[in-house]
């Protein structure tokens, strides 16, 4: 579905200085074309000749209509198993570690759909097994933590995730739901998805034994980037793990963390 409608320079800046003030995230010039085809249906609903139309409306209403708007520029691709070597560090060099009578809490950071949080689940599951244990996995946008609960996701997903974990901790759709999978209520009941705005105060959460903030920083300058670790690090246990993505670093954010392995790090 198109719209006749072209996003002008002056309007992606009004789009791009909104979602900068609310969520942190930077979007350059270069995001114009990915604003313009993700916002491009709700500008034909409305049947609106520009985006500054859409964009005047969504700061009137407020409401369902924003946090929509919000939904949209905000939602990332994330798979299962993304950057496998996390998990395997996890389950070979941190795990190990536990000490039995406390629970193990693991927060994702920035959730997306939810197939992080499983991941973890299953990796604790797998090692921890019906000990005390519990994934957190937060995100800002409404629609994406919805498909998360559920857990139900399209087996062209699912490449990254080990055999003997989808036999496991998933159950594969027949009939009129073949080619998907829904992860199993022993997974789900370990899970929790909050809304979380991670440059703003954040809830009470409690402390932390691992913390994934990954593949999130690369929306962020500088200063959001550096706001938003220092947030974070006070939940985190001493001696607990940070996690961030292969392609982002802490370098000039924070000196206080020690590396341990490629993208990750532990709090003294």
């Amino acid at each position: 579905m198109t719209t006749g409608a072209v996003l002008t320079e002056h309007e992606f800046s009004q789009f791009s200085k909104f979602i900068y003030e609310r969520a942190g995230i930077h979007l350059p010039p270069s995001k114009l074309a990915l604003v313009s085809g993700r916002l491009a249906k709700r500008v034909k609903h409305y049947q609106f000749d520009s985006y500054g139309d859409y964009f005047r409306l969504v700061m009137r209403e407020g409401g369902a209509e924003l946090q929509l708007m919000v939904d949209l520029l905000t939602t990332n691709e994330t798979y299962f198993f993304r950057e496998p070597k996390h998990f395997d560090y996890l389950r070979d060099h941190i795990l190990p570690e536990h000490r039995a009578g406390r629970a193990f809490r693991i927060w994702s950071a920035a959730s997306s759909s939810g197939e992080e949080s499983y991941s973890l689940a299953m990796v604790l599951a797998d090692v921890l097994g019906d000990g005390l244990w519990e994934v957190l996995g937060s995100d800002i946008s409404a629609r994406v933590l919805e498909k998360a609960r559920r857990g139900h996701y399209s087996l062209d997903r699912t490449e990254g995730l080990p055999p003997r974990y989808l036999s496991r901790f998933c159950l594969k759709g027949v009939g009129s739901y073949e080619g998907t999978l829904l992860v199993d209520r022993s997974i789900r009941s370990r899970v929790q998805f909050l809304p979380v705005n991670l440059v703003e105060p954040l809830p009470k959460l409690g402390e932390f034994d691992v913390i994934f903030l990954r593949n999130v920083m690369i929306y962020f300058d500088l200063d959001t980037k550096r706001h938003v670790v220092a947030h974070l690090l006070p939940l985190l246990r001493s001696g607990g793990y940070f996690f961030i993505s292969h392609s982002e670093t802490l370098h000039g954010i924070n000196d206080t963390l020690r590396i341990v392995a490629p993208s990750v790090y532990r709090k003294p």
